[in-house]
């Protein structure tokens, strides 16, 4: 017999759990123990899991968790409402609930897809903590298992065939920006800023508002370009066209945006229209790969992670093969700060299809292919985590909304794809990098004062707070 659900699939005694509410499912006094006895505090032995009490399901989860929880605590109540306690830090203190063996096993064997499909389907529900603070905790699982027995031969087979996954032919390439940035504007514009900019903003004090932070982001950028007048400028991945405006307003002659989301062409075309500006700045459903034309400043912002790595030679040649000899390039992207490996298996499948963070060597490999000079490298660590809190924080805060425009299993996806992205920033290894290019050694200058002269001085790491 199947039990009562609301009108989401959700079983409805699990509904009062979410955002760390208690659940309606009562939990039995016997609570035998697999990381740590709730009770008494002792651990489990690291052998003879039966005599702790685990399922054949449960065990290999068990030891994975055992390993890896190094930092605060986590309270697993099984699906026969048994807990056990892993880790004994008092921060961050999670309790969570697995609703069948099924979603338990799948846990174990896929735990970077099953974590975030068992959240938005409510098979995972967490009664304690925030979705974060859970988060943060699954981050440093992770990290503390990398290179533990199965989970890490799985890791290294699936990062080994990372070319083979991240081809994007046009097609495909069109057909993954259709997936994510073809979504109604009225989402985006419940957590992204006025200016609907989609990428890392810039916190070089660590107390900017979001919109002082995106804007200082398109400042930095155009101060790195070295825009002066008249100057063609091509927008590779140009989004929504704020960036584009932006380098119009300061001083560019003409600036071309290349988009493959139909959504976002009307919307750039419509506002590049009512600023005035349709006459300097066009913009166009095209792949890098179909342009032609030469260009003084070649900019990408946050589209790097849709190449594939198969294609970093095509990209990186694009851009030589666009830029006048005296031409200079910006590129935006996220990264890693640890080497190759393969995408979030749930963040691909469900977020962003194609999409691939690479190591700075697999980037700098194919810039140096392709005969540019690399002028310039800025690592941001902690930006993108305080952009994407911001951003959580306005979702949540429009959660309503986004609640009766596309239903509560939507939402819960969405919440977790911007707290898992914050605690990868946070937590893990996940960095924004911006490499300058240019065709020839002396195209920029030599030294990097004119980068920050006359704005405010970048925050020491012991200034800024949560930035660095």
């Amino acid at each position: 017999m199947q039990p009562d659900v609301d009108v989401h699939g959700i079983p409805a005694n699990m509904t009062g759990v979410m955002h760390g509410t208690r659940s309606a499912i009562t939990e039995p006094a016997d609570r035998r123990p697999i990381g740590a006895r709730v009770d008494q505090g002792a651990r489990c032995p690291a052998r003879g899991a039966e005599g702790c009490g685990l399922s054949f399901v449960l065990a290999p989860l068990a030891r994975l968790l055992r390993r890896g929880t190094v930092h605060g605590s986590l309270t697993l109540v099984d699906p026969a409402g048994r807990a056990h306690l892993f880790g004994h830090a008092p921060r961050p203190s999670v309790r969570i609930r697995i609703a069948d063996w099924g979603t338990v096993a799948r846990l174990w064997l896929s735990p970077g897809l099953s974590v975030g499909e068992a959240y938005t389907d409510g098979r995972l529900i967490i009664e304690d903590g925030t979705l974060r603070d859970f988060l943060n905790v699954c981050v440093q699982v992770y990290q503390a298992l990398d290179g533990y027995g199965e989970q890490s031969v799985l890791r290294r087979l699936v990062g080994s065939a990372r070319r083979l996954r991240n081809r994007n032919p046009l097609e495909k390439a069109r057909a993954n920006a259709a997936h994510h940035y073809d979504l109604p504007g009225a989402l985006y514009d419940l957590f992204l800023d006025t200016d609907r900019q989609y990428s890392c903003a810039y916190f070089p004090t660590g107390g900017e508002t979001l919109e002082e932070a995106q804007a200082k982001k398109k400042l930095h950028l155009a101060t790195k370009l070295l825009i002066k007048p008249g100057m063609r400028v091509l927008d590779i991945g140009s989004g929504w066209g704020g960036l584009a405006l932006d380098l119009a307003r300061q001083g560019a002659g003409t600036v071309t945006g290349l988009t493959l989301s139909q959504e976002q062409l009307s919307a750039s075309r419509a506002r590049a229209a009512d600023a005035g500006l349709a006459d300097r700045v066009a913009f166009h459903l095209r792949d890098y790969r179909e342009e032609r034309g030469t260009y003084d400043r070649v900019v990408s912002v946050g589209m790097l992670e849709h190449v594939g790595a198969a294609h970093y030679d095509a990209f990186f040649g694009a851009v030589r093969r666009l830029l006048r000899p005296d031409g200079v390039a910006l590129i935006h992207a996220i990264g890693r700060m640890e080497p190759p490996g393969g995408p979030n298996p749930w963040l691909r499948k469900h977020i962003f299809p194609g999409g691939y963070c690479p190591a700075l060597s697999e980037v700098l490999a194919g810039v140096e292919r392709t005969d540019l000079w690399v002028t310039d490298v800025e690592i941001l660590r902690l930006h993108y985590a305080e952009t994407l809190r911001h951003w959580f924080d306005r979702f949540e805060a429009n959660r309503e909304t986004a609640r009766a425009l596309y239903g509560e299993r939507f939402c819960r996806m969405w919440e977790f794809y911007l707290a898992a992205c914050e605690a990868a920033f946070r937590e893990g290894r996940m960095i924004v990098f911006q490499i300058q290019l240019a065709r020839a050694r002396d195209a920029v200058p030599l030294s990097r004062g004119y980068m920050y002269a006359g704005s405010t001085p970048p925050a020491m790491c012991g200034d800024a707070g949560r930035t660095g």
